[in-house]
């Protein structure tokens, strides 16, 4: 097939998410009918990428955006994962074949879906949008949601106490040192600071602080410096939403391919939320922080980092009551909102491919 074709179907792919706007993968046209998607993952130096799994959750959103993508053009994907690759840069082998198929709905929402860190309506989700959410995970996982007062109010402690552990935790600060642009409405291959969530004033006072983690520490420690940040960011959004949603496997992920799964799953989620009128704001790092505590891995040198990581754990298996073993996938907050006014955008197709 054409050139322009499989460059149009990765135009559309790039617009999958990633955390803090990593994209983590470039593009190698083999021939007309087969894509070489090369991942990586940042776990070398993002404390967020445990084991490289989130990474790996952003390589099968982007797979399944693909998958629809390719609709547009009457074409059907199919990948398989390269033999012998190592976890930290697989390479997935995409074949395009024609199809007498329609282009499946969802694809006029890959570029529209975005994330609302901001306060959303607390309106209820209607019947309909619930049943559409749970059918687009499939059969795999089951979709947990979250939305009285008493469940969102649970929730926006439980992100209270999440945050100042993301916050005051020294192996997390270079991480959001270099996810922000500042100054910026879009960016991209970042997080803009009018994205975030806080007021300008906020904003500013972050970004002075941000300079060095010794800042840091003295307004944490001294001037409640977590404070501010943890009520615009995480208490109030808990609250001001439809409701929290737990993605969670049927049985424990394990291992690439599990994760590649699950990001496929949330993707076809949050397109299928974006084709309802709602927007979402994924709540990861909850998940993340249990990823460390299941394997039995210290998260920080710092041990009340870790102490409070294995507190959180036990706080969020009594929520959603699960056993310590049980799998979690995604975590998010959703409701109705106006289109946010900042966002991430994409790098260039050109950046991204491989000659």
């Amino acid at each position: 097939m054409p050139r322009d074709i499989l460059l149009s179907i990765l135009d559309l792919a790039r617009w999958a998410p990633s955390g803090d706007n990593t994209q983590p993968w470039r593009f190698e046209i083999v021939c007309d009918s087969h894509i070489a998607i090369h991942g990586f993952d940042t776990r070398e130096y993002v404390l967020y990428d445990f084991e490289g799994h989130a990474s790996h959750m952003a390589h099968g959103a982007l797979l399944e955006t693909l998958r629809l993508a390719a609709t547009r053009f009457g074409l059907q994907s199919a990948w398989t994962l390269r033999p012998n690759c190592p976890d930290n840069a697989p390479i997935y082998d995409v074949t395009l074949t024609p199809a007498e198929i329609p282009e499946d709905p969802l694809v006029c929402h890959i570029k529209t879906r975005c994330v609302q860190r901001r306060p959303m309506r607390a309106a209820p989700l209607r019947p309909e949008q619930k049943k559409a959410l749970v059918s687009a995970v499939g059969n795999d996982y089951s979709v947990f949601f979250f939305e009285s007062f008493a469940e969102k109010l649970t929730v926006a402690r439980l992100l209270w106490q999440n945050a100042r552990l993301r916050l005051t935790c020294p192996e997390a600060y270079p991480v959001h040192l270099a996810a922000i642009e500042w100054n910026a409405r879009y960016s991209a291959d970042r997080i803009p600071d009018q994205a975030i969530g806080v007021d300008p004033a906020t904003a500013r006072l972050m970004r002075w602080v941000m300079k060095s983690w010794k800042r840091v520490e003295y307004f944490n420690r001294y001037l409640g410096g977590t404070i501010i940040p943890r009520i615009q960011l995480d208490f109030i959004p808990a609250l001001a939403c439809a409701a929290h949603i737990l993605l969670r496997p049927e049985r424990a992920l394990s291992g690439i391919l599990d994760h590649v799964a699950a990001g496929m799953a949330l993707q076809r989620l949050w397109l299928t939320a974006d084709s309802h009128g709602l927007h979402l704001q994924p709540e990861m790092t909850p998940v993340i922080f249990r990823w460390y505590v299941q394997a039995g891995r210290q998260i920080s040198l710092a041990p009340e980092i870790n102490d409070g990581a294995i507190r959180l754990a036990g706080q969020f298996q009594h929520l959603s009551a699960s056993r310590p073993n049980d799998g979690y996938a995604f975590f998010c907050r959703i409701g109705q909102s106006r289109a946010p006014r900042s966002r991430s955008l994409r790098k260039d197709l050109r950046d991204l491919m491989l000659e």
